[in-house]
């Protein structure tokens, strides 16, 4: 199977899993979901409110650290297999132009199409309407990780109230047409960071496509392209000089020139040379390979130093994440201190007020209620046990108090440091521990 098959294959795929992503739960949490509407953040069925995001770090560390090792390791397997614009422009350009309408040869993805026809024009602007519904359709998926699909069909159905929505969706879709119809691989090349610091990444072990000058010959000498014919060759040189691998080149350029910043990896070239060469019953001059393993016939170390360090990187941003990710809290508390900075009352006895806001993030109703951890010089004067249904958020009074005469400072109050714990009463075992400030006044204010 030649790799185009391999990758419209994988393109399919790609493009299904990310239609289907958004629907699919996990005890009732999505999958992938990114919700500013809701401050929640949903990965593998685990949904985290905003305050509870330790995860993401290692998330964004995993996913920038995994970028690197599979450049590093693989080249940019991801430009040519994997990236949306990749994808796009293959549905446009071979799918909507070449096969729907004819408008170019899949062969020869260099040559300008012929606009000055008038069933060409007709046939252009229905390509572009075909790509705009597929846009819209893009973009609507793409808000799909931000805002749940049960709540986007909602949400479309009063754009009176979701105007910004509408505005995403046709901004996104617009950016779409403008950037696969008329920017096309320039993106790649100018637009794109990844392309600029792929080559710092590339090593003689790292995975790309690479001609094979040692069967081949080198077309170009000091940059500049000095075999033009068949016939400029001596015996042992293979290459045909067909060009078949510069025509089908979608980023225009000569791969037999060596690795260039506008390969996108795709072994279009490969294919093309592997029909040439296989009517002469030879394998292809353009391989997927290191620089090793084609032109000095080394083995590839894959467990070199570098990519073990890659590999631990990853393994470890994975147990953290999964660390953290077990620490889960079944509900919030947020404690924060009223205007009132203190009570004092005959007795020496002293009381803070506190406005606690308790969300429970879990699936099941608890009563939760609240202790002090040092009974010994505090208790609860006032806290109602409050009851709590899944995703209900409440805010409480609570109030701390101390009989005790501490006599810290004469001058100023002191702020000392004491831990409350909040519990479910249904199940202690399921509690959060938060710290709280106490303020104390100074001595001369208690009689």
């Amino acid at each position: 199977m030649s790799y185009s098959k391999k990758r419209y294959i994988t393109y399919a795929l790609i493009t299904i899993i990310t239609m289907i992503i958004p629907f699919i739960k996990i005890n009732g949490n999505h999958l992938l979901l990114l919700s500013f509407d809701k401050l929640q953040f949903h990965f593998m069925g685990f949904a985290f409110n905003m305050n509870e995001l330790y995860i993401m770090p290692f998330l964004l560390i995993f996913l920038f650290i995994g970028i690197f090792a599979m450049t590093a390791i693989f080249g940019r397997v991801w430009c040519g297999w994997a990236c949306p614009q990749t994808i796009f422009r293959v549905i446009y350009r071979d799918l909507i132009e070449t096969f729907v309408f004819g408008l170019r040869r899949l062969k020869n993805k260099q040559k300008d199409i012929d606009y000055s026809k008038t069933s060409n024009k007709f046939k252009k602007y229905l390509a572009i309407s075909l790509w705009a519904i597929l846009s819209l359709l893009a973009s609507i998926n793409f808000m799909w990780y931000f805002i749940p699909p049960e709540d986007f069909f909602i949400y479309i159905q009063n754009p009176k109230e979701h105007f910004f929505l509408y505005m995403f969706v046709i901004s996104i879709s617009v950016f779409l047409i403008y950037d696969i119809i008329f920017m096309k691989e320039d993106f790649c090349t100018y637009v794109c960071p990844y392309s600029r610091i792929q080559s710092v990444l590339y090593d003689d072990d790292t995975k790309q496509i690479v001609y094979n000058t040692k069967r081949g010959g080198n077309i170009y000498e000091n940059g500049a392209k000095s075999i033009f014919d068949l016939k400029q060759w001596n015996a042992n040189e293979e290459c045909t000089t067909c060009e078949a691998c510069v025509r089908i080149c979608p980023t225009h350029i000569d791969i037999r020139k060596g690795l260039q910043v506008e390969c996108i990896n795709c072994l279009e070239c490969s294919d093309a040379c592997s029909t040439v060469m296989g009517k002469l019953g030879k394998a292809s001059l353009i391989d997927w390979g290191s620089t090793n393993s084609v032109l000095k016939n080394r083995i590839n170390n894959v467990f070199s130093k570098r990519n073990i360090v890659y590999i631990a990187s990853l393994i470890l941003c994975i147990i953290l994440a999964g660390f953290f990710a077990s620490k889960k809290e079944a509900f919030l508390v947020s404690v924060n201190k009223t205007t009132s900075i203190y009570k004092i009352k005959e007795n020496s006895e002293v009381s803070n007020n506190y406005i606690l806001t308790l969300h429970n993030t879990s699936k099941e109703t608890y009563t939760l209620n609240v202790e002090v951890v040092d009974k010994e010089n505090f208790r609860v004067k006032k806290f109602k046990p409050t009851k709590l249904k899944p995703k209900q958020r409440v805010k409480t009074v609570l109030i701390l108090q101390t009989n005790k005469r501490l006599f810290l400072s004469e001058k100023k109050n002191i702020a000392i440091k004491t831990k409350i714990i909040a519990f479910a009463k249904e199940n202690p075992k399921i509690k959060v521990q938060r710290e709280v400030s106490f303020i104390y006044p100074r001595n001369d204010l208690i009689k």
